[in-house]
């Protein structure tokens, strides 16, 4: 018997409502309006990935005490919890500036960690 999964299609804003089959191998898309929605649901079933964002310490400044960051590409949906938890270990110095990268290759994953706001004091 196939497994049958339901997703919201997320890639654009009409939200279509998608079921996937998977089948051995196979897997079958129905309710994409579009090419994208198929795309998005395969990729969703085979390698989910996400962005992460969180807050690491601020050191040196007198009106911030933690700067938002974020990873500069999805990673694997399963290695999410691990680098949220490298990133909760970081501390980053003022100045920083927004796009700055304040850790390199998190986790080994060839994703790097960026500043979301400029602080210089």
């Amino acid at each position: 018997m196939p497994d049958c999964i339901e997703l919201i299609c997320i890639v654009c804003p009409v939200g279509c409502e998608l079921r996937v089959t998977v089948q051995g191998d196979d897997i079958v898309v129905a309710g994409n309006k579009c090419p994208k929605g198929e795309q998005y649901a395969v990729h969703e079933v085979v390698s989910p990935v996400r962005f992460v964002q969180s807050t690491v310490r601020l050191l040196g400044s007198k009106t911030e005490r933690r700067l938002p960051v974020k990873t500069d590409k999805p990673v694997p949906k399963d290695k999410v919890l691990q680098v949220a938890a490298a990133i909760r270990r970081l501390t980053c110095r003022v100045p920083v500036h927004l796009g700055e990268v304040i850790a390199e290759n998190i986790e080994g994953l060839e994703v790097n960690v960026v500043a979301t706001k400029t602080v210089t004091a």
